[in-house]
């Protein structure tokens, strides 16, 4: 039980259910703790304070909004909650310290252990009830924007082959999606997949509401506990978009997706690898795929 304490940090549902009543700073403070909680157990409360964009008393005011004395007595608790992860996972070779290790491979172990976190127990249920309510769905469809955008994309596209009789699946929004508009008519029965990120785009939030409002079911995928889609959507499925570089990554979106749809695909008993070898044929007779020359 000690690995998935930590990968929510041990007061997440407190924060959470408290995080709608706490004054503005507080719920800054809070999303840190809840988005960070490996830097609550081994950073400063003042590095914390800075991190997050506050005030170090701010932090000790999280603390006893939450009924501690202090916040110390936080971090002991996520102290505690880290030990008890690191005794029970292999302990790694600590090629972090060789001076030879490259930015390439902290990147990856990052983006390896940020992925592998999606199978955990508690975010493995997530995806078993998102892909129950997709699998009963009508119509599908996707919306992101920017970042998310790529990510809605690639869903459309391996989702098309699980879909099947007159069900859709359709991209929502910019570039390549068909607009807005494509969510007029749609209502009870059909299934908004939502992706976003912080920053939020403020389009992917109102149109998220606005299918809501008309019954459409909405599944998040997106990076915080209190994200304004958490609030939307019938399930949600959390991931980590923090990286080792400068830029956000998209990389546990895109296997949460994926995973999403091979999950779908199970629950609706859909054969959805002999829809791939269809299509692929299909390609093929119209010449869409490259041949070396004899």
């Amino acid at each position: 039980m000690g690995y998935f304490r930590m990968e929510k940090g041990p007061l997440a549902e407190l924060l959470v259910e408290r995080f709608e009543n706490m004054p503005p700073q507080l719920r800054v403070a809070a999303r840190f703790v809840l988005d960070h909680p490996k830097d609550v157990a081994l950073m400063s409360m003042r590095e914390q304070a800075h991190q997050a964009g506050v005030s170090h008393s701010t932090m000790m005011r999280l603390a006893r909004w939450l009924g501690l004395d202090g916040y110390e007595d936080m971090r002991s608790l996520y102290a505690r909650a880290l030990r008890e992860t690191i005794a029970g996972e292999p302990a790694r070779k600590g090629r972090r310290g060789d001076p030879g290790y490259s930015a390439a491979g902290v990147v990856a172990d990052t983006l390896a252990a940020q992925i592998s976190s999606l199978g955990e127990y508690g975010n493995a249920m997530q995806f078993i009830a998102a892909a129950g309510l997709l699998a009963r769905s009508r119509n599908l469809f996707a919306l992101g924007s920017r970042s998310a955008y790529p990510v809605a994309s690639h869903f459309v596209h391996i989702m098309s082959f699980v879909a099947g009789g007159d069900s859709k699946v359709t991209l929502v929004g910019e570039m390549g999606g068909q607009g807005l508009d494509a969510l007029q008519h749609a209502g009870r029965g059909d299934v908004l997949l939502a992706v976003g990120m912080a920053p939020y785009e403020r389009t992917t939030i109102d149109v998220a509401r606005q299918a809501a409002r008309q019954g459409v079911g909405v599944v998040a995928i997106t990076d915080s506990s209190v994200s304004p889609l958490t609030r939307i959507a019938r399930e949600t499925i959390i991931v980590t978009s923090n990286s080792q570089s400068f830029f956000r990554s998209m990389a546990p979106a895109f296997a949460a997706v994926e995973i999403l749809a091979a999950l779908t695909a199970v629950q609706s008993e859909t054969n959805a690898a002999e829809r791939v070898k269809q299509s692929e044929e299909q390609l093929a007779a119209f010449g869409i795929y490259w041949k070396p020359p004899r």
